[in-house]
This record gives structure tokens, sequence and C-alpha cells, in this order.
């Protein structure tokens, strides 16, 4: 048996590499899994790689919440309901001081990364109830839990979604759904890339071997070592976790 037989997820930035990890482990788990992102490509790509006939995808915009509604509706008509929503969507931003920053950047970030995750818990917050109950977990951020130069909109926007947990979390107690953050250190994917070539333009590998070296597990990431927290978090294992944010740091924030 899989610690999410019978359970049906939608995850958010689901193209991306914590979320095809997540869908491959949710999938291997039991679980049904209706993956969403804007780039049908990478979409496709994604239920390829989990290899797996409970894997769909939906192309839609985190933003917008005509989309939101028929993503939660597609994974309803596809596999009866919804038990779980992994809020994953989010972008970097660029990489720049407060002052020099452009304000159509940073109200993309927020519109993303706060926006988008508070629309997927108001239209997925109804369908998980009608379920009985269930899990929603956030994608946060270590810099969700301190202060990060040059990344102002993106930290930012990490600490918002830790405020959205919290408030979701007491209002959604008594509906037997758990919400809680996973906040993870630099992981091997795209987006760590993005921001090492805007730290260093000249030597991104440089700007990840200096950051490498500040977590004291001596290394980045791996997506499916974010996965796994959130797999812990989505599953049964998890029922008295609530309102709760899970650092998956390499001990980065050991406060």
């Amino acid at each position: 048996m899989g610690r999410l037989d019978n359970k049906t997820a939608v995850i958010t930035g689901g193209a991306g590499g914590i979320g095809r990890a997540a869908a491959q482990l949710f999938a291997a788990e039991g679980a049904n899994v209706l993956v969403v992102d804007l780039d049908e490509t990478a979409l496709a790509g994604a239920v390829e790689d989990a290899a797996s006939n409970r894997v769909s995808y939906c192309v839609a915009d985190v933003t917008q919440a005509a989309d939101n509604e028929r993503m939660f509706a597609a994974a309803v008509e596809r596999y009866g309901g919804v038990d779980i929503l992994l809020a994953n969507a989010g972008i970097e931003g660029v990489v720049a001081p407060i002052v020099a920053m452009d304000e159509a950047d940073f109200d993309r970030v927020i519109d993303v990364n706060v926006k988008g995750v508070w629309l997927g818990l108001k239209y997925g917050i109804p369908r998980i109830a009608e379920r009985g109950g269930g899990s929603i977990v956030i994608t946060s951020s270590v810099a969700g839990l301190s202060g990060t130069p040059n990344i102002a909109p993106y930290g930012a926007s990490k600490h918002a979604v830790i405020g959205l947990m919290r408030a979701a979390a007491r209002e959604c107690a008594a509906a037997n759904i758990r919400v809680n953050t996973v906040n993870p250190a630099p992981v091997e994917t795209r987006m760590m890339r993005s921001l090492e070539r805007g730290m260093s333009p000249g030597d991104p590998e440089g700007a990840r071997q200096r950051i490498a070296e500040t977590i004291p597990l001596g290394r980045y990431a791996e997506p499916l070592d974010i996965a796994k927290v959130m797999l812990f978090l989505a599953s049964d294992d998890a029922a008295f976790v609530t309102g709760s944010i899970y650092k998956a740091d390499g001990g980065s924030n050991t406060y």
C-alpha cells in the first residue's frame, strides 16, 4: 500500500524541478496527480517522466481566478475529487537592489508567488472540504525566514505565504484540512541557475560554490529531498501537523 492511496493531488508549478519530483513520488505512493503549469510542452514532459497513468496535466495560470477554478474542476472530473493541494508554483524574479528594481518586476513576483497561492487556497479549500478534509502544502523558502539582499520581492513573497498558511490553518482546521509550508534552501533547479547568473553574471559557478559553502550539509538539495518532506505533510502520517513551517535547508537556518 502507498502512503497516498486513493487520494488525488493537484500540483502547481508541476513542470519545474520540485513539482516534477513531487508528481513522480506522489504517483509512486498511490495518488492520482494533476500537474499544472503554463508550458504545455514542459507539462507533457513531466507526465512522461512520471511514467504513470495516474498523472495528467492541465495548462493553467495560477494568477487567474478562472484558471484556478478550472484546474480543480478538471481534477474532480478526472479523478473524482481533490485531497491534496501542493501550491508550488513560483518565480524568482530579477536579481537587483530595491532601488534599481522595476515596479513591473516586483508586481510579477508578488502576483505569481502570493496571489497565485491565495487563489489556490480560495478554490482548492472547498474542493478538499468536499472530501472530508486533506492537506495543503505551500512551497515557501529559507528566504521567507530571513532577509536576503537583492531578491527583496521574492523574499517578501515567501514571507507572505507563511502568513497565508497560518491563517488558512486556523480557518480550515474545523474542516479537517491541514495547511503547512516547506521552506527549502537552494535546490538543484532552473531557478537556482537563474539566481546564480543574476548574482554573479561572469561566474555563476563561483556563486553556486559560495552558496553551497554556507549550507552546513555542504550541498544544494535535490528536488527529491524536498518532495519527500512534501509527501510526509501530504500523507496521513502528518495527521496532527498543521500551521507549521518545515525547513528543508541542510541546517542553513538553525534558529
